[in-house]
């Protein structure tokens, strides 16, 4: 699926502030590298149902099997193993003896320390990964996850490691045998060790994504093959909400645009950016917030909603919204089908040219098939004339004011909304009243 930076960035998949992020909010990695694959996994949505699939398979198949997992690799031993690949040591004896065992033990000290802790780190990783690799792969339904611990399995049958997982795990080395564990990491095994490493790391970020569907209680969505867009999810909400109410959405071909009216701060911003995380998250094979979700294959998905001015170029807020536009209509030109998220169209520009240039933009929008719309907007003026278009579903969230305060229900109503709180917000935050003592 296809995605941009600025799409990234509009449904908090990262953040500047991480802990705003969607990342964030996934992130049980136990080790540096699987962090950082779990970033790179949140960034490369997926093309192909067979992908996004076998991606929710191997999610479930670690669920299913992560409590018979050995949790003894640490990130700890993933950076000692790091550093010992790259550092420099002196020369291990060819053939390590008792003899020359002793003398490297005490003519080489320092070295000998940082091998003997790195050796026995070494046997613990080896041992626990063939444990990892025998457990999973005796119900493993993820193809990706059965190549992984196939490999696992290949790279482990040389004899010195086989040697290796026939010793007790808490067994103390010999200065012998951490010599010859050293020489045999150093020299003939180091670039398998990090193959080893980097399979690991994978296993940790899907770990991560594993935990997370459990945590929170995540369904996993069933793919369409359906050539025409469509939507359906029932009781799905946003992730990052800490008290989130859930909707049921369903868009199609023949109602395939939401237009979406609402006070500030009744939900409309909240609604369509959990619209964007469930639908990506789907194309990652990750499971969804939602109760039930039944989704096609998107081509793309793009977003309008943080729209920013650029000083240095000279662009103004509205110059950019209506480049983003312009780039909007170009993808939609290539035929795929494609999700566009648009949130408050042309705030960069006085109400009358705003309703002229929305009013243009839906209507032109409205005539593609080949994707799925939701848009919202204040200027609830344009509804009318848009009522024409049956394939508009409109929709709006319900506020109500009791004893001058206001009240937001955040729930989806059908229709249109005419309310108008602004200057009931600035009068509820003592701005008025401020403003009367100047």
């Amino acid at each position: 699926m296809q995605v941009d930076k600025t799409t990234l960035q509009d449904i908090s998949i990262f953040h500047r502030e991480e802990e705003q992020s969607v990342f964030y909010h996934l992130n049980r990695t136990q080790t540096n590298g699987g962090r950082e694959y779990l970033r790179y996994l949140l960034s490369k949505p997926l093309n192909s149902i067979a992908d996004i699939n076998d991606a929710q398979n191997t999610i479930k198949d670690l669920l299913q099997a992560h409590k018979l997992l050995p949790v003894t690799i640490t990130n700890g031993t993933i950076m000692v193993l790091e550093s010992f690949l790259d550092a420099g040591v002196d020369n291990y004896p060819a053939t390590p003896n008792v003899i020359n065992s002793f003398t490297y033990k005490w003519g080489s000290a320092a070295d000998y320390s940082i091998t003997k802790y790195s050796s026995s780190h070494f046997v613990g990783f080896v041992k626990d990964l063939q444990t990892i690799a025998a457990t999973l792969l005796s119900n493993a339904k993820s193809k990706q996850l059965t190549i992984w611990c196939e490999r696992i399995n290949g790279l482990l049958q040389r004899p010195e490691l086989q040697t290796m997982l026939q010793w007790q795990r808490d067994r103390k080395q010999s200065p012998k045998e951490v010599l010859w564990v050293g020489r045999f990491l150093k020299l003939h095994f180091k670039q398998q060790t990090q193959e080893l490493l980097d399979i690991y790391n994978k296993l940790d970020a899907y770990t991560s994504l594993a935990l997370a569907c459990k945590e929170y209680q995540f369904v996993f969505p069933v793919i369409n093959e359906s050539k025409e867009p469509f939507i359906k999810a029932e009781g799905f909400y946003h992730l990052l909400v800490k008290k989130p109410v859930c909707y049921d959405v369903e868009l199609n071909r023949n109602t395939n645009f939401m237009f979406l009216t609402g006070a500030n701060m009744a939900g409309k911003s909240t609604f369509i950016k959990g619209v964007g995380i469930g639908i990506y998250l789907a194309h990652i094979g990750m499971g969804v917030p939602a109760k039930a979700m039944e989704i096609s294959l998107f081509d793309g998905l793009l977003t309008n909603i943080q729209v920013e001015d650029n000083i240095m170029k000279g662009e103004s807020y509205f110059f950019n919204e209506v480049k983003r536009i312009k780039r909007t209509v170009d993808k939609l030109s290539d035929g795929k089908n494609w999700l566009i998220l648009i949130d408050e169209l042309f705030k960069g520009t006085n109400v009358q040219d705003a309703m002229k240039c929305s009013l243009a933009v839906i209507e032109g929008l409205c005539k593609t098939g080949n994707a799925l719309f939701v848009l919202s907007t204040h200027l609830y003026e344009i509804a009318e004339p848009l009522k024409q278009y049956s394939n508009i579903d409109f929709r709006y969230f319900e506020t109500s004011v009791e004893n001058d305060q206001l009240v937001f229900g955040y729930h989806l109503q059908k229709g249109v909304s005419n309310d108008r709180l602004g200057y009931l917000i600035l009068k509820r935050e003592g701005v008025i009243e401020m403003l009367e003592k100047l």
